[in-house]
């Protein structure tokens, strides 16, 4: 991302905030620092993290997505000017993370997002899962419902590549179960296609959710566009429907995209977690 970009950005995540926290934007200066989690047996884990108050936000990025994003680095400057704590990270195999992306799994990047809850912040977080980080967010809430104070979906990819693959005609299945991998198309990349592997679909088969009702009690909040291409909007309505907590809010954007990266879309984003950390803030 370059400077104007990363400019531009600051001042329409500060445009969002009310005037009391504008207040505090004094203290927003310099990026957090990339540092890096050492676990046994597994990849080291490349993370940005701002100290602050609870509840604290940790956003979880799409597949093949990292923390460099342009939600990621709002997300950042938003948390800095409320003084609240923040985390971002890499799945093992991506971006500044150790491995190589083919190497792992829905189910190894769910144990990723286990790890930070449960080593890297304190407290209750609001997860914030952009796509299959939307998938990863919901099971993550299922393991640790006690770290768990609110779920933010932007463009909820539950279940998504196995509905994707089980949704081909037959024939086309059989090829792909020969060849032993699926060139699931993408507008994403310059090659058109990620490249998945059987053992990464049956193995993601493990974690699919939307068949019974899941028992997640904590706020849900739910963004989705019309117009995305990628995960259908209905998904989002699946998850609410299937979801037991009755704080569930869906929010469909006419104009929406997959990625939800305009300008209106980060303020919504934005505007939904302002909104939560206040109703978390009075409960407590």
């Amino acid at each position: 991302m370059d400077m104007a970009d990363t400019t531009e950005e600051k001042s329409f995540v500060f445009d969002v905030l009310s005037k009391r926290h504008q207040r505090q934007l004094s203290s927003v200066r310099h990026k957090t620092t990339i540092q890096y989690a050492t676990r046994p047996d597994l990849p080291k884990l490349a993370y940005r993290k701002l100290k602050g108050k609870s509840p604290g936000v940790v956003f979880l990025p799409g597949f093949a997505s990292v923390m460099g994003g342009q939600k990621a680095e709002a997300l950042e400057e938003f948390c800095k000017s409320l003084g609240h704590s923040y985390l971002r990270f890499d799945y093992s195999g991506c971006g500044s993370s150790e491995g190589e992306m083919g190497n792992y799994s829905i189910g190894a990047w769910k144990k990723d997002v286990l790890y930070v809850l449960d080593e890297l912040v304190e407290g209750p977080q609001i997860l914030v899962g952009s796509s299959m980080g939307g998938w990863l967010m919901l099971l993550a809430a299922l393991a640790r419902p006690e770290k768990t104070a609110a779920l933010v979906g932007i463009s909820t990819a539950a279940d998504h590549f196995v509905t994707a693959f089980n949704s081909l005609p037959i024939e086309t299945k059989k090829e792909i179960e020969e060849q032993g991998f699926w060139k699931f198309p993408t507008k994403h990349n310059e090659e058109g296609f990620y490249t998945l592997s059987m053992d990464f679909l049956k193995e993601a088969e493990n974690h699919c959710i939307l068949q019974s009702p899941i028992p997640v009690s904590c706020p849900v909040r739910l963004v989705h566009g019309f117009k995305d291409s990628d995960v259908p909007w209905h998904v989002s309505m699946q998850v609410a429907e299937r979801v037991l907590s009755n704080d569930v809010d869906v929010i469909l954007r006419k104009h929406g995209q997959h990625r939800m990266s305009d300008k209106d879309d980060i303020k919504l984003m934005v505007y939904t977690i302002d909104d939560l950390i206040d109703k978390l803030t009075t409960l407590g």
